[in-house]
């Protein structure tokens, strides 16, 4: 099986290109981004050394459908999809926080709350809550962007009192995610899932505040199954999910978080392949369509995207 790991493009007009834990973003004249969804996969802030196949295009093209499906409750970045692993878009000055919502606790949050947390990002948590225990209300957990290492959390006074965002501009930040999010666990619902939590982020263009990057992925998102949940939430038995906790679950099993002295555990063809299973298997319970795999021209994936990125950018010049 094959994966996309690195880029290496020359666009017209490209100005710089970033590389994060798993997309490239090429800057296009400081209009465009073409953001490429590699099938890089990280976990406690580190890239595994081996890709997923077909998890760039899962990540991609459940985005695409997404910021599609919400469109309507505040604008976003997104402008085509010229190859199943590609997304073209405004470019917009990005805040440097991550929206995170959660409606049930579990995840980093639980661990916290099991090592005695009961205050997360200014949000007081009560006594006695179990794992995967629903919250009454839906709470906003931010983290502060980092480029490299650990995203830190930080609340909301914090936010605002370090310049990262304006009072005026949280509050529409802030009202953007909670209504992203119900748009999000209605879909969900509808395909028996469950959004569990997610993380958004956003940006400004010529004043206006925009949805920019990945929304309601795996990567970016946790997912139960709603049926069972109940029950095994009752019998404190763990959940059947669709989400990267999954992956993290595996590394933890195998003694590797990211701490000083780990070592990463070999990633075999295997096991990659179960990952890709797994991604494939949530893009069809979230999207209600079979996935099809983007056929390799040649073989070549890398020649396949920058063959489609040149002829979407050749119609905007």
């Amino acid at each position: 099986m094959r994966a996309l790991t690195s880029t290496d493009f020359h666009f017209n007009g490209q100005k710089s290109v970033y590389h994060g834990k798993v997309r490239d973003v090429y800057n296009i004249n400081d209009d465009l981004m073409v953001m490429i969804a590699t099938d890089r996969i990280s976990a406690f802030d580190v890239v595994l050394p081996k890709g997923i196949p077909f998890k760039g295009q899962v990540l991609n093209q459940i985005a695409a459908k997404f910021l599609d499906a919400t469109s309507d409750i505040c604008p976003n970045w997104k402008l085509a999809v010229p190859d199943p692993m590609v997304t073209i878009g405004l470019k917009c000055e990005g805040f440097r926080v991550e929206m995170i919502i959660r409606s049930i606790l579990t995840g980093s949050a639980w661990r916290a709350y099991k090592d005695g947390c009961r205050e997360l990002c200014g949000v007081k948590l009560p006594d006695g809550m179990r794992e995967n225990e629903r919250f009454p209300e839906p709470i906003i957990t931010p983290t502060t962007k980092a480029d490299e290492g650990h995203d830190m959390n930080i609340s909301r006074e914090e936010i605002i009192a370090q310049g990262l965002m304006s009072a005026e501009d949280y509050a529409v930040v802030e009202d953007y995610t909670h209504k992203l999010f119900a748009r999000g666990q209605e879909i969900a619902a509808k395909r028996g899932l469950i959004l569990v939590d997610t993380k958004y982020e956003f940006g400004k263009r010529d004043g206006k505040i925009y949805l920019i990057d990945e929304i309601h992925t795996p990567d970016s998102s946790r997912y139960f199954y709603a049926d069972g949940y109940e029950q095994k939430f009752n019998n404190g038995e763990p959940q059947r999910q669709l989400s990267k906790e999954f992956v993290r679950q595996w590394l933890i099993e195998h003694n590797f978080m990211n701490e000083p002295g780990q070592t990463m555990p070999e990633i075999t063809e295997e096991y990659a392949e179960s990952v890709s299973d797994r991604y494939i298997e949530l893009y069809e319970h979230i999207t209600g369509e079979a996935f099809d795999k983007a056929a390799e021209e040649d073989g070549d994936i890398a020649a396949r995207i920058e063959q489609n990125v040149a002829s979407y950018l050749a119609t905007r010049q």
